[in-house]
């Protein structure tokens, strides 16, 4: 009786250390890469949530800004010293799943759940990667000190006549400024539905940024110079938001992510929707981007990682990520800012930023493209180029 009481006693002791092993009661703690300014308190206090509804999981906040965690998990991940999850832009899924450093979400419904654009964003080959946590375009802000709204323009060259006229009435001040960057100029390509790498973003036979509605928008492009008689060099982000928030420029082309800096800075501002390019009576077609959570292939928390990415895109949190970092939410949920009407219609007329790994090749084509253009280069000779580097 004794010897069949211990056995009984020794089988229990196993039976629960097996259980103990197997993460009933394990700790897991989960890194996560994100930026500062924002993203950075989200993920803490969403950590600190996830955490209270599940005690064994940790979440581990690591900072790594959004422009890097592409180049740092090529890195990182192989050496076994990266994240479980981490932010990238979608722009760079392509390579990031070609490389093999991004697993695929783990419930595929998801795709149903969020915003369609943010969907198409982080699909890849048909198989979504990415847990979009924010939706962003960018739309016209306007001073209302120099500008009312009714007289905002809403064509482009309504724009270039009345901000020649302000130019005119207020010495040392513009009408109009914006970064002439490569993220920005693309709106200037998107004529009678010309598309950066054709309509689905995955044509890599033409980039289409050197086709004729390109050089007809650049053209155009162009005879901004009239109104901000500026060197490329100087037209950078932040020139422009420095320029607007001193009250020396009346309108300027920026995200939802100036909103709060507008606002402490003082700023009487109103946003609109982008005014329609020559012979389109729509807002001009612009870059959308979508952010996401991504499950690195390397994380030895697989399970754990696609069930805190995920929680970070239920409803719950994603209201509080707008409330928290301002930026429009994934999902469809009310939005409480009088300032984010104007980047939900522009979001009706933006494509998502293509996601191939040629992709990756446009931002420094393009970037000295318009550049060049921009101080008076050739316009046909510069796309011409770029479009030879992006598909090198």
């Amino acid at each position: 009786m004794k010897k069949k009481l211990f056995a009984l006693l020794m089988a229990t002791a196993m039976v629960a250390t097996l259980l103990a092993g197997c993460g009933g009661s394990k700790g897991v703690t989960l890194t996560v890469w994100e930026s500062t300014q924002g993203p950075d308190e989200f993920i803490r206090q969403a950590g600190a949530i996830f955490t209270e509804r599940n005690p064994n999981i940790t979440i581990n906040y690591v900072n790594v800004e959004l422009g890097d965690s592409t180049s740092q998990i090529a890195l990182d991940g192989p050496a076994g010293v990266g994240p479980d999850l981490f932010a990238a832009p979608h722009d760079r899924l392509g390579s990031l799943v070609t490389d093999g450093h991004v697993l695929p979400v783990a419930d595929a419904s998801l795709a149903n759940r969020v915003l369609g654009a943010c969907a198409t964003a982080v699909t890849y080959g048909g198989v979504m990667y990415g847990y979009p946590v924010s939706a962003e375009t960018y739309a016209l802000y306007y001073n209302r000190a120099l500008i009312s709204d009714g007289d905002v323009p809403t064509t482009w060259e309504g724009l270039r006549s009345w901000a020649l006229d302000f130019n005119n009435a207020n010495p040392g001040k513009y009408g109009f400024i914006m970064d002439i960057g490569p993220y920005y100029a693309i709106l200037f390509t998107t004529s009678d539905g010309n598309r950066l790498f054709g309509p689905s973003g995955t044509d890599i036979s033409s980039s289409n940024i050197n086709s004729p509605a390109s050089v007809k928008g650049m053209e155009f492009f162009v005879t901004m110079r009239d109104i901000l008689p500026v060197p490329s060099a100087d037209l950078d982000t932040g020139s422009a938001d420095a320029a607007f928030v001193s009250g020396n420029a009346a309108m300027h082309i920026s995200g939802p992510w100036n909103v709060g800096n507008f606002i402490d800075q003082g700023v009487d501002f109103g946003i609109t929707s982008l005014p329609s390019l020559p012979g389109q009576n729509t807002p001009a077609a612009n870059f959308s981007g979508t952010r996401s959570m991504f499950v690195s292939a390397y994380s030895k928390n697989v399970d754990e990682a696609h069930q805190f990415a995920a929680f970070l895109v239920s409803e719950e949190m994603q209201a509080l990520r707008y409330n928290i970092t301002g930026a429009l939410p994934a999902v469809d949920i009310p939005l409480s800012s009088p300032y984010d009407a104007g980047f939900v219609k522009q979001l009706d007329y933006a494509f998502p930023m293509p996601s191939i790994p040629e992709m990756n090749n446009y931002w420094q084509a393009m970037g000295d493209a318009t550049n060049n253009i921009w101080d008076g280069a050739d316009i046909q000779s510069e796309l011409d180029a770029a479009d030879a580097a992006i598909l090198r």
